[in-house]
């Protein structure tokens, strides 16, 4: 008999409480209103519920061991996952690339990129970016 497949996520609980307010929040509000007003519902809505939220923190960019500048991600949720939020229509491959290079970035090793402009629901992109972070043996 094969071996069930067990889903051992990493922040399985926080993430899955966050999709739940997200698909709420859509329910409520759909595809209505812009970035800033998602933004707000969910800040409010993180806090009612005792995650702690953290909004508009600076996070540097280095290039070449200097600092070039500072990256602002939407919300962070309990200080270990990264949200970036849009209401777009449609994501397109730029935003998921941008995504993704704001993660890597940065020390979170989960990251959400949701959607609420979507016509047919919120969409919500999950990743890990933890495996390149090992360190090195010297």
């Amino acid at each position: 008999m094969p071996k069930q497949f067990v889903n051992n996520f990493l922040y399985e609980k926080e993430t899955y409480i966050i999709r739940g307010v997200c698909y709420e929040i859509y329910k409520k509000y759909r595809n209505a209103y812009k970035e800033s007003i998602y933004h707000n519902i969910l800040h409010e809505e993180f806090l009612k519920i005792g995650f702690s939220v953290l909004k508009n923190k600076q996070i540097p960019v280095y290039y070449n061991n200097k600092k070039v500048g500072v990256y602002i991600p939407d919300l962070i949720v309990d200080e270990k996952i990264l949200i970036e939020l849009k209401s777009k229509p449609f994501l397109i491959k730029n935003d998921i690339q941008q995504f993704w290079q704001y993660l890597k970035g940065s020390s979170y090793k989960v990251g959400l990129l949701i959607n609420f402009g979507a016509p047919n629901g919120v969409q919500i992109i999950r990743r890990v970016y933890d495996e390149v972070r090992k360190i090195q043996p010297k």
